[in-house]
């Protein structure tokens, strides 16, 4: 599904020097290039405050954490999007919210998202699925209607674009009061191990996201908060700061794939391929389709067995993993995650993806009902 060999390869000589910079140095934690990349990210994605943490979950908790919600407050999320944004969610003792999602873009669906809405919602969580912007104009409207939080869960979406109406651009992650990102090697933009980092341009929320995460202190040995300990360390701030200049490259080559897996498979009526929202760009996390007529589960054992991997992301709904079951759910409120639980498929994309390997894999993918 990725290429992280072939991707090291070519920056090798950048990546090793980095490191070993770190190492010569022994500024592991919180060291320059730390500080560094927080600049280059900042710079990169015209926010005032980059907060480097341990990992994208932590980035999720930290952000509910600094916005002061308490038990039993209520936030809203999709239902289709990976466990984490829930799971921090029920760490914190808060009310998870789960809603639809739209069948075409995958994210949230803003009318089921206004509906959701009670006396004791105070936040929502939007994902930015596989790499597109979910209707941020829309979600910001009924923000500010509500007098709601917005935490982005950009995971999947660093570097994307979101168009307002009135011809604003802004980077995934910067439009509500808090971005979330994951650096997991996989991801568009990941390091060698873990990392996640939360944007704000607010200045005292940066200031208590920082605090937060370093045990809550104000300064050494004085703890004016709750904290955690998420840090995101040196040598992984250094092999970051040497792929960032990299980012908007690794986004083309992704959507020259996409276009090459959407020109191979817009006719084929038993796949549908991914949309397009007219107000974000897309960086293709993943490339997922959708099947129409035909057993999914088959198609991508036809694959594996034909030297092709494909992945469901995600085969189960949240409101119906066990963890995560309430009464309040019913089926019947979640047709379309259910549906796309039932008929997603994603194929290779990454930006080491060559000519020869996309007309292998569309070749194949298009022999399974042949």
């Amino acid at each position: 599904m990725v290429d992280l060999l072939g991707q090291y390869e070519k920056i090798k000589t950048g990546i090793d020097e980095a490191i070993l910079s770190v190492v010569q140095s022994s500024q592991y934690i919180n060291g320059p290039e730390v500080k560094g990349f927080q600049k280059d990210l900042e710079d990169y994605l015209d926010v005032k405050h980059v907060i480097p943490c341990a990992n994208g979950t932590d980035a999720l908790q930290i952000a509910m954490m600094a916005l002061g919600l308490k038990p039993g407050d209520e936030v809203i999320t999709a239902n289709f999007t990976y466990v984490a944004t829930v799971e921090v969610i029920g760490l914190l003792n808060l009310t998870p919210v789960l809603v639809e999602v739209n069948p075409d873009t995958f994210n949230i669906d803003t009318v089921s998202l206004e509906n959701a809405i009670t006396s004791n919602t105070k936040a929502i969580v939007p994902v930015h699925l596989y790499g597109q912007c979910a209707n941020m104009e829309e979600v910001m409207r009924i923000a500010k209607q509500y007098n709601l939080f917005v935490i982005e869960d950009t995971a999947q979406a660093i570097g994307a674009d979101y168009t307002f109406s009135n011809g604003e651009s802004k980077k995934a992650g910067t439009i509500g009061n808090i971005g979330t990102t994951s650096f997991f090697p996989s991801k568009n933009l990941g390091c060698y191990g873990d990392g996640g980092a939360m944007f704000t341009n607010d200045d005292e929320l940066a200031k208590k996201l920082k605090m937060i995460a370093n045990h809550g202190q104000s300064r050494q040995y004085y703890h004016d908060e709750i904290g955690v300990n998420s840090r995101l360390d040196s040598i992984q701030a250094a092999v970051l700061r040497k792929k960032l200049p990299h980012l908007n490259t690794y986004i083309e080559s992704r959507n020259k794939a996409a276009t090459y897996y959407d020109n191979a498979f817009s006719e084929l009526d038993w796949l549908t391929i991914p949309a397009r929202d007219n107000k974000s760009t897309h960086v293709f996390h993943q490339y997922t389709l959708k099947t129409k007529g035909i057993n999914r589960d088959e198609l991508r054992s036809y694959l594996s067995e034909n030297g092709v991997p494909a992945m469901v992301y995600y085969p189960l709904p949240l409101h119906k993993q066990k963890a995560y079951k309430d009464s309040r759910y019913d089926s019947v409120d979640f047709s379309n995650t259910e549906a796309l639980n039932e008929s997603v498929i994603s194929l290779p994309m990454h930006t080491e993806l060559s000519d020869e390997h996309l007309e292998f894999i569309t070749k194949t993918v298009k022999e399974f009902k042949k």
